[in-house]
C-alpha cells in the first residue's frame, strides 16, 4: 500500500471467509499502486480474520462486534480512508489487475468527472453468463435509467470523497438497495463516466446473496420516497421518480397478494395511487402491522409517517411536502 494513497479501496465483509481472501488479493495485485486497502469485518462469525491473515501487513482491518449491514460497513471504511478517491469492492467480487490503472487514467483525461465506473463480467457459480441488454452500462446523465434499476455497481465505481461525504454516504437504515439509493441521489446531480472495459468479475449465484431474496423492491420504494423529498430535484426528474414509485408499489403489492400479505398489499397499492395522482386528499391504509384496523382510512400525512416507520429516516415529511406542492402546481396550471 502507498504511504500517501490517492485511492482508498474499501471491502465490506460478513461471513465471506471463502471469498474475501480472493477479493483482497485482487486489489493487492493492482498494477497501479497509489492506494490503500481497508477491509471492514461486519461482525463475522466465520474464519474471515484467518483468511485475511496472509495480508495483515498490506491492509487495514476494522472489526465490528456485531453486524450492522453493508451500508454501515462501507461508511466506516470511508470515514477511515485517507485517499481523495473512494473505491469499493464487494467481498465476493474480483478486480482485474489493470482496473485502477485504467480508471485513474480515464479520470485524468476527464478532470470534470467526479464519478466513474468500469464494465464488468458476470459469473454464476464460476461460469460466465451473458448480461441482459437492460444491464448494459451507461454513462453521462444516467438518472432516468437509474430509476428502473441500479446502473452503478459498487465494485466498479470510483468517486471523489467530497461527493460521497456531501451525500451523507450510504443510507444505513436500508438493509438492501442502499446502492440504488445512493446512485439515485448522486446521478441527478453529477455525470457518471464509464471505462468500457470489463475490469470487474461480478460473482453471483451463491446462497447468501441478498439480491436473490424476494421483497427487495420495498427498499427501492423507500429510496424513491426519500428522493421525492430532495428540494432541488428538477421537475422532470421528480415526475419520472413519482411514476417509477407508482409502478414499483403496484408490482410489489401484487407480490404481497400472492403471498397472502393482504394488509401490506393494500398499503402499497394505495401508495401507488397516491404517487400516480399526487392526491393528498386521498385516504390510505393503515400500516401492515395494524391488521385489525387495516381497512380504516387515514390521511396521506400519516401514510408517509408510516413509511417513515419502515426506516425511511427523517425525509418522509419532505416527500409529503413535495407531493403537496406538486398538486398545488397542477391546480394552478389547470385553473
Amino acid at each position: 500500500m502507498s504511504r500517501h494513497p490517492l485511492v482508498s479501496v474499501i471491502i465490506p465483509a460478513y461471513n465471506r471467509a471463502a471469498w474475501v481472501r480472493e477479493a483482497a488479493a485482487s486489489v493487492l495485485a493492482q498494477t497501479w499502486r497509489e492506494f490503500e486497502l481497508l477491509v471492514v469485518d461486519d461482525g463475522s462469525t466465520d474464519a474471515t480474520l484467518e483468511a485475511l491473515a496472509p495480508f495483515r501487513w498490506q491492509l487495514k482491518l476494522f472489526r465490528r462486534r456485531s453486524r450492522r449491514g453493508v451500508a454501515a460497513a462501507r461508511n466506516l471504511g470511508a470515514a477511515a480512508a485517507r485517499g481523495q478517491w473512494l473505491a469499493f469492492l464487494d467481498s465476493d467480487d474480483l478486480w482485474l489487475p489493470d482496473k485502477l490503472a485504467r480508471q485513474m487514467a480515464y479520470l485524468a483525461r476527464h478532470p470534470d468527472l467526479l464519478i466513474c465506473q468500469t464494465d464488468e463480467t458476470w459469473l454464476r457459480r464460476g461460469v460466465r453468463v451473458n448480461k441482459p441488454r437492460t444491464h448494459e452500462k451507461v454513462e453521462g446523465r444516467i438518472f432516468l435509467q437509474s430509476l428502473k434499476r441500479c446502473c452503478v455497481s459498487p465494485s466498479a465505481v470510483i468517486l471523489h470523497r467530497r461527493v460521497f461525504a456531501a451525500a451523507g454516504g450510504f443510507d444505513e437504515g436500508l438493509p438492501a438497495a442502499e446502492d440504488y439509493d445512493l446512485w439515485l441521489r448522486l446521478s441527478w446531480r453529477y455525470e457518471v463516466g464509464l471505462v468500457p472495459e470489463a475490469l470487474v468479475l461480478k460473482r453471483g449465484g451463491h446462497p447468501d446473496q441478498l439480491s436473490r431474496q424476494w421483497g427487495l423492491d420495498r427498499f427501492r420504494i423507500r429510496a424513491l420516497t426519500k428522493l421525492l423529498g430532495e428540494p432541488g430535484l428538477p421537475p422532470a426528474y421528480r415526475e419520472a421518480a413519482a411514476c417509477t414509485l407508482a409502478k414499483k408499489c403496484a408490482i410489489y403489492a401484487q407480490g404481497c397478494d400472492k403471498r397472502g400479505k393482504t394488509a401490506e398489499a393494500l398499503f402499497y397499492r394505495r401508495l401507488a395511487d397516491l404517487a400516480a395522482a399526487a392526491n393528498v386528499g386521498a385516504a390510505s391504509p393503515r400500516p401492515p402491522e395494524d391488521e385489525e384496523n387495516s381497512s380504516r382510512p387515514y390521511p396521506l400525512t400519516l401514510t408517509f409517517l408510516a413509511i417513515g416507520s419502515y426506516n425511511l429516516g427523517g425525509r418522509h415529511l419532505r416527500c409529503f411536502t413535495a407531493l403537496r406542492t406538486a398538486k398545488k402546481q397542477r391546480k394552478r396550471s389547470h385553473g
